[in-house]
């Protein structure tokens, strides 16, 4: 079983959404996540908890759509075939990448769809981690699979008492 330290989980939360959501509990889901999504040890993924205005500036930068969203996923990997292929930076931990989520955005969906926004990010981060690992849902077949995973997960992840 992982553990925190076995990974390294970097968590930057905005000022002012850090009294809504601990750092200590993100680690805890993505580390879930990653165990799930049987990860190895010595890996490190970046997680960044924002707000709208940030989240719309990179999606404008890096992926051309002008408007807010509440999950960007920057995976650090090269593909392989069908396998991503994880650039080792220089201390030995395979990097998987970085996540943003726009807070505003998760607890604006929580509410639409009725439930804790603690679901709502869970269903985020699974979705951000997935990408990470080499998932898409850019052609009906891959989303096929990338839901069902994310499904798989979440259930796992609400088990766990997370």
């Amino acid at each position: 079983m992982l553990s925190l330290a076995h990974m390294e989980i970097n968590v930057l939360i905005d000022k002012e959404y850090k009294k809504k959501i601990k750092a200590i509990w993100l680690k805890k889901v993505i580390l879930r996540i990653l165990e799930a999504e049987k990860v190895g040890v010595n890996s490190e993924v970046e997680l960044v908890i924002t707000g709208d205005e940030k989240v719309h500036e990179l999606n404008k930068q890096y992926l051309d759509e002008d408007r807010t969203t509440d999950v960007l996923s920057f995976p650090m990997s090269e593909q392989k075939g069908n396998q991503p292929f994880f650039v080792r930076v220089p201390d030995g931990k395979m990097h998987l990448g970085e996540i943003i989520i726009s807070y505003p955005q998760a607890s604006k969906q929580a509410e639409e769809h009725n439930h804790p926004v603690e679901r709502e990010m869970h269903i985020l981060l699974i979705h951000g981690v997935l990408h990470l690992l080499g998932y898409d849902h850019d052609t009906p077949e891959r989303q096929k699979i990338m839901w069902k995973r994310a499904s798989v997960i979440l259930q796992a992840v609400v088990e766990s008492g997370l």
